[in-house]
């Protein structure tokens, strides 16, 4: 059958265009990649039902359903409903009215994040409860933005490549008296980190301006004498992205911030995007946004009615280092004829 198909409508609602005329991809949000097994009855019914027997992990780690025909869009939104309400609402806590039209919006991208410290030994936050309580504040929104949330400064989950990547550091606290000079910490440091500790006297010292957080030390140390300290810190990275134009590695925009701090910056986004684009929103990444406002003018508007702990550091200017593809240079073909 043919039909006048409105692609921009259609993507809003959460569905993506294949190469075939008329099919569709459902991409089902998991906020911080984390959902009881039993959601995924779902993706099966959904997948053999309307869709092509298939489903993509995508790489934003939606469930991400490929084959749906245009005219089963509907049916497969009324079928959605229940996930939507248990993930966004009952789990997430979002404040929005869940019906039978399925995801409201794509602008808010979904939370990734990497397993955190459920599982991970190296980790140093939960990154599912954060992504959760993140997503309660950014969705469902028209301005669109990209978060990532990686456990420790290893960044699995790419936080350097979002508008805004998180990633859970901490502070370790050295007790003198359990130390006994193995240098397991040193070499952990150095193989694995930034290099900053030191022996003195059969003890150790740390350079603490380069200490990136990570937390390698207490995991090594045998003795205890290195452990995380309990108060959550995070570094907060902004303007990554990918993209074939201008990609780039985000910066570090805030240092031992805790997440209160965290949190009162996301909420302050969708102000920031509104003010930016005159209360219009345009399918833009959060890094060209900021990117439009300057620096300064980002910082005073995300900041706004945030207070920061008294570790807290912000960037006072922040050098963009970006890939740039485009080139004003004309080259003439060389003819292999």
């Amino acid at each position: 059958m043919n039909y006048d198909i409105d692609v921009k409508k259609v993507r809003r609602n959460c569905y993506r265009q294949s190469k075939v005329r008329g099919e569709f991809m459902l991409q089902m949000r998991v906020p911080g990649g984390v959902m009881d097994a039993k959601y995924l009855s779902y993706v099966e019914h959904i997948a053999k039902t309307w869709g092509n027997g298939q489903f993509h992990l995508g790489v934003r780690q939606t469930l991400s359903i490929p084959g749906i025909k245009y005219e089963n869009i509907d049916e497969v939104n009324k079928y959605i409903k229940t996930f939507i309400k248990e993930i966004e609402v009952d789990l997430c806590g979002v404040d929005m009215e869940v019906d039978d039209n399925g995801y409201p919006t794509i602008g808010s991208r979904n939370i990734m994040a990497c397993i955190g410290n459920k599982h991970c030994i190296k980790a140093n936050i939960d990154t599912t409860s954060l992504a959760r309580k993140i997503e309660k504040i950014i969705f469902p929104s028209d301005y669109h933005i990209k978060v990532s949330i990686a456990g420790c400064p290893n960044d699995c989950a790419k936080a350097h490549f979002n508008d805004f990547g998180i990633i859970g550091i901490t502070k370790t606290e050295y007790d003198y008296d359990r130390c006994i000079g193995c240098k397991k910490c040193i070499e952990a440091c150095k193989q694995h980190a930034t290099g900053v500790l030191y022996m003195v006297n059969g003890k150790i010292e740390k350079d603490s301006c380069c200490c990136v957080g990570c937390g390698e030390c207490a995991l090594v140390c045998p003795t205890g004498a290195w452990s995380r300290n309990p108060k959550k810190f995070y570094r907060v990275l902004i303007g990554g992205r990918t993209g074939k134009q201008t990609p780039r590695m985000g910066k570090i925009f805030l240092n031992w911030v805790t997440e209160d701090v965290v949190l009162g910056i996301l909420k302050n986004w969708q102000d920031f995007s509104a003010d930016v684009l005159n209360h219009k929103p345009v399918y833009l990444h959060g890094g060209h946004l900021i990117d439009m406002a300057g620096y300064n003018k980002f910082k005073e508007l995300i900041l706004k009615g945030v207070e920061l702990n008294p570790e807290a550091m912000v960037a006072d200017r922040i050098f963009w280092a970006e890939t740039e593809y485009r080139s004003n240079i004309n080259v003439k073909p060389v003819c292999e004829c």
